[in-house]
């Protein structure tokens, strides 16, 4: 019986205890709620005296649109509003065609940094870099502008010029540079060959990539043979990102098993996990993966994976460290909004947010000059030298010489156009000689 009274007690005091947390967690809310709803009236009083007292008439939408824009570019810098206009543009971009300039683009300390200018369009040809910022648009400066405002102001008829001044680390001075905006159509993907190395630069990753994977695999192997490939570069330098769905589908084309990305949002029951079928694309073939400082977002998925899984040698830089993820939500006639609503892990559990992804193998991206001096003194040989005899070859091997040669030379000229992808092709050289000798 006392046992029975001592239990009753106990309970009564628990219970006892957690009334009142109860009732103090519930006014909490209530007060917060109350708050809300102050401020809510606060903003509408706002609006209604800047409606009827500012010394010209204003645009009610505007007004709010940037309300809203203000509200939206507080949280990050990747939500934002997106009117009508501007959501047509962007399901255009994740086809693959829309008009423009060609960069990807985000705000940084008040003004709009270039993450990467994609190939063949007119910033890259222009000259832009990742990691420039641009510091105003024809003349008028970018500060005070949200990101979709600035978007915007660089969109235009194609065929016009635009003037985008230019803050570039390592130049003395801002400088302008003149583009004009032009149809961009991008192929995702282009896949060519090196030697016995397929290269595949992804560009993008939109609603061809994957697609443009598998045709890239399937056009190397039939240029080299199924046997012929020693292995693949994947380049993913100044690639911005785009579509989570195709970068999952990209990493899965280079995998057997294993886990590709998990994503966790503010609600830990929605996490999501997302492992690779089975069927590697390309055979198990040693890969190594180009990534730099452009390199972000889906790209920075794809690197990430196919570190962690050892399946591939990432060389280059440090990527741009995007490592969050967006959902558009439609808004009716409205438009959109852009929010993130989750972080994403490589298979590891690493965020790479704000940090980005180490390189295996730092390779600074640089060109090579080289005198006409220099090149005289490093041709010189026995063979240069009067009265040397020559060796005795046979045909055969005097024309493995010199494809051989003709190869040497072409790996020179390289470094000196591209010295990232030269290094990995040499990397693979060395992989494909350790592994016909049995290591």
């Amino acid at each position: 019986m006392m046992r029975k009274t001592a239990m009753a007690l106990l309970a009564g005091v628990a219970l006892g205890a957690a009334i009142p947390q109860m009732v103090a967690i519930t006014a909490a809310q209530e007060n917060s709620t109350q708050n809300t709803y102050e401020y809510l009236d606060l903003f509408g009083d706002i609006f209604e005296r800047v409606r009827v007292a500012y010394v010209e008439e204003v645009d009610e939408q505007k007004l709010i649109e940037a309300a809203i824009d203000g509200m939206l570019a507080s949280l990050d810098p990747h939500s934002a509003y997106i009117p009508p206009e501007n959501f047509q543009d962007m399901r255009e971009q994740t086809k693959g065609e829309f008009g423009g300039l060609g960069i990807e683009v985000t705000m940084e300390g008040g003004f709009v940094k270039v993450v990467a200018p994609i190939d063949d369009t007119p910033a890259a040809k222009a000259g832009l870099e990742a990691g420039d910022y641009i510091t105003h648009i024809d003349g008028e400066s970018v500060l005070g502008l949200t990101l979709s405002e600035a978007v915007e102001r660089m969109r235009g008829e194609v065929g016009t010029e635009i003037v985008v001044t230019i803050s570039r680390e390592g130049a003395e001075d801002p400088f302008d540079v003149t583009i004009v905006r032009a149809i961009i159509t991008i192929r995702a993907v282009r896949a060519r060959t090196e030697g016995d190395v397929g290269v595949l630069r992804i560009t993008t990753f939109n609603e061809q990539t994957f697609e443009n994977i598998e045709e890239g695999i399937a056009e190397i192997k039939e240029t080299l043979g199924e046997d012929g490939v020693s292995g693949y570069i994947v380049d993913l330098r100044n690639n911005p990102g785009g579509l989570l769905t195709e970068a999952i589908k990209v990493s899965d084309a280079f995998l057997e098993a294993g886990e590709i990305v998990s994503t966790r949002g503010r609600n830990l029951e929605e996490a999501d996990r997302v492992n690779a079928k089975s069927g590697d694309l390309t055979d198990g073939k040693p890969i190594v993966v180009l990534i730099n400082e452009g390199s972000a977002s889906a790209s920075e998925i794809v690197a990430g994976a196919l570190q962690d899984q050892r399946r591939a040698i990432l060389l280059g830089a440090k990527t741009f460290g995007k490592g969050s993820v967006q959902t558009v939500m439609r808004l009716g006639a409205k438009g959109a909004m852009k929010l993130t609503t989750a972080r994403y892990y490589t298979p590891s559990g690493r965020s790479i947010q704000a940090l980005g992804i180490e390189p295996d193998i730092l390779v600074e991206e640089r060109k090579i000059a080289e005198t006409e001096a220099e090149a005289d003194r490093r041709t010189r040989s026995e063979a240069d030298l009067r009265g040397s005899f020559e060796n005795e070859l046979s045909d055969d091997e005097r024309r493995l010489l010199e494809e051989e040669r003709d190869r040497h030379e072409a790996a020179a000229r390289l470094r000196q156009e591209d010295f990232q992808l030269a290094y990995a092709l040499d990397l693979l050289a060395g992989l494909a000689i350790y592994d016909r000798n049995g290591n």
